[in-house]
């Protein structure tokens, strides 16, 4: 009896030694994971510093930060998270989503038919390319209407009223505030209950729940995170405005995109006066939806035919440009593809894109080498898609094509003539998505040549253009003397 009162003491002291070293462990562990370092870039996050980050390849961005207190989840979400209640799918009842206009048709357009009440839209563009611009402006036609508010926490007050002046909008429709502090922000806000608020930007607002700098990713999380649940709750369109890398993607961590519903991108040169919206994301409407704009003196004004302005007007035709027939969401676009090809004496020639993927130009010219005969190796290559439109679709292959072969002969493809194709590795050519839109936007501009693939030529014969449409890339190249 005696040993096993022993046995028994021992194995209780024992097992108090594995607990408190376990407990030491995890004390150790937590004292250990007080500060995170986070890429100034993309936002990933690493437990210990190095050179590069791991998540995107950028040296030198890791920054150190403190990580926010454990006890204070309850704290920041408090008063915020409703009662669960558990429900039958078929039970809940499909209400009518109500949208509120913004007095633009093309931003109504991007957004699906315009802002939807409770939803979060995130846009992002180059700094001066018009975003808060275009805020203003269209909160100042929903403020005549509706309760609004406009959260500035980079420009003051005064400067905004400087920058409604001068655009001539009417400043008593809407509501301003600067302020950077979230908690303030969001108090203000149940206060006012405002149809629309629009955060500019996100990057500048901070909460005192966090020990982090303003503009870091922690504060940009959180902010965001709050800003997002206050719309679903109260049903207040929220707008944030955020910055963007000198990549062109949006600043802060990826999740700040995965949280909101819509987020459109600012697209153009600052010295062309046309401004494209892109959707990258919308749970309401189309995804890559467009909007175009012009910038003028008087703010951001819609243009309702993009096609006209984005498609060269020169008197005679010139080699190297050729028209082409895109889709954009759900509207078609006829944008001039200019291609210059010329020989060069470098050893590596040079491959240039302007509003094209570098890695399809790369494609196209093994292509037209293996299947057409016509080889570049000693020779630039320079494409470009006037009037700062990107396009990323397949169907620009044959374009794309059509261009080059016509600054390699110096001869122009002839007026009238519009194309659209894409292209396979094979030399085949494959139809593309929604054709007779296509052509009836070339219709409807005067254009009476289409040359197409074979599979998107129409079965009817009431359009008006004649219809060119070979199967291989080697006939399309053939019948090129007779466009």
């Amino acid at each position: 009896m005696q040993s096993n009162d022993t046995n028994s003491a021992t194995f209780r002291k024992q097992e108090r030694r594995m607990n408190k070293t376990a407990m030491n462990k995890k004390a150790g562990a937590k004292a250990k994971a007080k500060f995170v370092y986070y890429c100034s870039e993309c936002g990933g996050e690493s437990l210990k510093w190095s050179g590069q980050c791991g998540e995107c390849g950028e040296w030198n961005t890791l920054l150190e930060q403190q990580v926010q207190r454990e006890s204070s989840l309850t704290e920041r979400f408090a008063g915020f998270t409703p009662d669960p209640n558990v429900q039958m799918l078929g039970q809940v009842a499909l209400e009518k989503i109500e949208r509120i206009s913004s007095g633009s048709a093309e931003f109504d357009r991007v957004l699906g038919g315009g802002l939807v009440t409770g939803s979060v839209v995130l846009i992002g563009g180059d700094p001066g390319i018009g975003k808060s611009t275009l805020l203003l402006q269209y909160l100042c036609n929903i403020g005549k209407k509706s309760e609004v508010l406009y959260v500035t926490g980079e420009e003051s007050v005064e400067q905004l009223a400087l920058r409604a002046h001068r655009l001539g909008l009417d400043r008593h429709s809407m509501k301003v505030m600067a302020e950077n502090r979230l908690e303030t922000i969001l108090e203000i806000a149940h206060k006012m209950s405002p149809t629309v608020l629009v955060a500019d930007s996100i990057q500048t607002f901070y909460s005192d729940m966090l020990t982090a700098a303003p503009g870091s990713v922690s504060q940009v999380r959180e902010s965001a995170a709050r800003l997002v649940r206050y719309a679903k709750q109260s049903g207040c369109c929220v707008i944030l405005v955020g910055h963007v890398t000198k990549e062109g993607a949006l600043a802060g961590p990826r999740i700040l995109e995965h949280m909101v519903d819509s987020v459109l991108y600012f697209e153009g040169e600052s010295s062309n006066s046309f401004r494209l919206i892109r959707a990258v994301k919308n749970r309401f409407g189309a995804v890559n939806e467009i909007g175009v704009f012009a910038m003028t003196e008087q703010g951001l004004k819609d243009v309702s035919n993009p096609s006209a302005m984005f498609v060269s007007k020169h008197g005679s035709e010139k080699p190297g440009s050729v028209v082409l027939a895109t889709h954009e969401g759900t509207r078609p676009l006829l944008v001039e593809i200019q291609a210059l090809v010329d020989e060069s004496a470098l050893v590596n020639p040079r491959r240039l894109c302007v509003g094209l993927e570098q890695n399809r130009l790369a494609m196209l010219l093994a292509i037209a080498h293996r299947h057409a005969g016509i080889c570049l190796n000693n020779h630039d290559v320079f494409t470009n898609v006037t009037g700062g439109v990107r396009i990323s679709e397949t169907g620009a292959d044959l374009a794309v094509l059509m261009a080059l072969l016509s600054s390699v002969k110096n001869q122009a493809v002839g007026s009238g003539l519009i194309v659209f194709g894409e292209v396979g590795l094979s030399g085949e050519l494959r139809p593309v998505q929604r054709g007779m839109e296509r052509l009836k936007e070339a219709e409807k501009l005067g254009f009476t040549r289409a040359l197409i693939p074979a599979a998107n030529k129409p079965k009817s014969s009431k359009s008006n253009i004649d219809i060119i449409a070979p199967r291989r890339i080697e006939q399309a190249l053939q019948i090129f003397a007779v466009c």
